[in-house]
């Protein structure tokens, strides 16, 4: 069992960790589920409408934070990249 530290960072990475599986995929979700936090709270003056507005009610106004509540409370999940399938390639043309 992994020991785990008092942090000031809530949820524990430990914790994020078991919902990717991954370091890699819990960094490129949080990263980019962030820039698009950081897109919606940029464009909220404008009246656009077009960036989905955060999944979690959090007292962190930092982008990264709120997405990593989002990834703990698992309302940002990583999807697997579709398969390449080279048997159906263009070489018929």
């Amino acid at each position: 069992m992994a020991d785990t530290y008092d942090t000031m960072m809530s949820p524990q990475v430990e914790d994020l960790f078991d919902k990717t599986n991954s370091k890699f995929v819990l960094c490129t979700l949080a990263a980019r589920r962030a820039r698009q936090i950081n897109a919606y709270f940029g464009q909220l003056g404008e009246g656009l409408g077009a960036m989905v507005p955060p999944q979690v009610t959090s007292v962190s106004r930092k982008p990264l934070s709120i997405a990593f509540e989002e990834i703990a409370a698992e309302k940002i999940v990583p999807a697997a990249a579709p398969e390449a399938d080279d048997a159906n390639s263009d070489d018929a043309a």
